[in-house]
């Protein structure tokens, strides 16, 4: 698989989620990428390994929209 497509495939996962009402509940990296937990309004979790560096990227813009949200 490329490096393109590992991305695009983690990316469509998380907002796939997003979509889905989820929001970002922890985050957890170490050597092997991160692992985010999801949680939706009836408190189900999702788990996520996001390995791709873009996708990380990507899900930490997920969560500051989402804290600033909650700020306001």
């Amino acid at each position: 698989m490329s490096d393109n497509q590992q991305y695009a495939i983690e990316k469509e996962r998380i907002d796939f989620f997003i979509d889905k009402g989820f929001r970002i509940k922890v985050v957890e990296e170490n050597l092997e990428g991160a692992f985010l937990v999801l949680e939706n309004k009836e408190k189900q979790e999702e788990t996520l390994h996001i390995k791709h560096a873009d996708a990380r990227k990507y899900f930490s813009s997920i969560l500051i929209k989402q804290q600033r949200r909650e700020n306001l």
